[in-house]
């Protein structure tokens, strides 16, 4: 079942969700039309589906990404650096499902609007945090407000998704530094 999602996931990415049709789903996730009714009640069962498994993936990424980093700034560093790398060439144009389901389907269901709130909480806490940690080790200085810190840099994250996905290049290093002066 994750290899379906996983192929439904893509199309849902390079598509959106009113252009994706049950027909490329049932193509891509190389099942019969009956099996995907089987499995979900129809096209929005099975994006809910896909949506969730598209987080948990990202979320696993990210911590990944942290993880390498020795403190908090190492770690803000290597997660902004990891939006780099997932917001260029095919794997940006694709596109990160969380936006383009902030664009296209939260203003009128709510469902969607609630997952995507939830998954942008969840990555502006974990950076939240990740700029406490850099303060309690001694990497970040204490007098950067860590929520609105936090707040800035996931409108930073989530812009680079948005500019991966126009096919604009991002010079990586450049735009990672001048993010990390937030830190200073």
């Amino acid at each position: 079942m994750d290899t379906a999602l996983d192929r439904a996931v893509r199309v849902f990415r390079e598509r959106g969700y009113h252009a994706t049709s049950i027909g490329d789903l049932t193509a891509a996730m190389r099942l019969a039309t009956g099996s995907v009714y089987k499995a979900f009640r129809d096209k929005h069962a099975v994006f809910l589906a896909a949506f969730e498994r598209y987080t948990a993936l990202r979320q696993e990424q990210t911590r990944s990404a942290a993880a390498r980093g020795a403190n908090g700034r190492e770690q803000i560093r290597n997660v902004l650096l990891s939006y780099v790398e997932h917001s260029q060439g095919i794997e940006g144009r694709r596109g990160c499902l969380v936006v383009g389901s902030a664009v296209e389907l939260s203003a009128h269901d709510a469902m969607v609007a609630a997952r995507v709130n939830a998954q942008l909480a969840t990555n502006e806490n974990f950076i939240a945090g990740l700029i406490r940690e850099g303060q309690a080790d001694g990497s970040i200085p204490r007098h950067v407000p860590a929520d609105d810190t936090a707040r800035l840099m996931l409108c930073i994250t989530q812009g680079m998704r948005v500019v991966g996905k126009a096919r604009l290049a991002l010079d990586g290093e450049r735009l990672v530094g001048v993010a990390m002066k937030l830190l200073a």
